[in-house]
């Protein structure tokens, strides 16, 4: 890892050593600043953004750390003795730092792995409803007839085709919390 102060982040920022600095960080597993300016968080986190196109995570625990989670592609909060003003701009806000590792491991994964699904079962549910579609059209010739009515759809849509998704998200875990925990290369996957 490197860790860099506030100073030196300064004269590092500056376009004669931006690529100097990233083609170092790079070469690192997570880069920690510590007593930078506000200011110099986010710039960073746009710079390793745009620069890199890599993927941020920031994470803060007080006022001065907004604008760092604001910018980055997902920004955690921290609350504590510093105020909840990080947690109000975060996308995820944790009780404490040691809950960041469950946070990422375990809840990342499952989201990951529901999203993916939700994904595929919302694009077959459409290709079946418009395949349906399609060769009524056929049996009423081309005439554009409704095949249902328009209270059955929106029944349809909401009853069987919502509802299961839901429940799906909102209990599958394919892999239990335990086994994430002890085997983080499964996030990789």
């Amino acid at each position: 890892g490197l860790v860099i102060d506030g100073r030196t982040l300064e004269h590092v920022l500056h376009d004669s050593l931006q690529n100097v600095f990233l083609e170092l960080t790079e070469k690192c597993r997570a880069v920690v600043c510590c007593q930078a300016t506000p200011l110099q968080k986010s710039v960073l986190v746009k710079l390793v953004r745009s620069k890199l196109k890599a993927m941020t995570l920031a994470v803060g625990d007080g006022a001065n750390d907004v604008s760092m989670i604001q910018v980055a592609d997902a920004g955690v909060g921290i609350s504590g003795q510093e105020g909840m003003q990080a947690v109000m701009a975060s996308d995820f806000a944790i009780s404490q730092f040691r809950h960041l590792r469950k946070l990422l491991l375990v809840h990342g994964h499952w989201c990951y792995t529901r999203l993916t699904s939700m994904v595929l079962y919302f694009f077959y549910k459409n290709v079946t409803y418009v395949n349906l579609l399609f060769w009524y059209q056929f049996f009423c010739g081309f005439s554009g007839t409704s095949m249902t009515d328009y209270w059955i759809l929106i029944l349809f849509n909401l009853l069987f085709t919502s509802l299961p998704p839901i429940v799906y998200g909102v209990l599958d875990k394919d892999v239990s919390a335990e086994i994430l925990m002890e085997l983080p290369q499964l996030y990789t996957m």
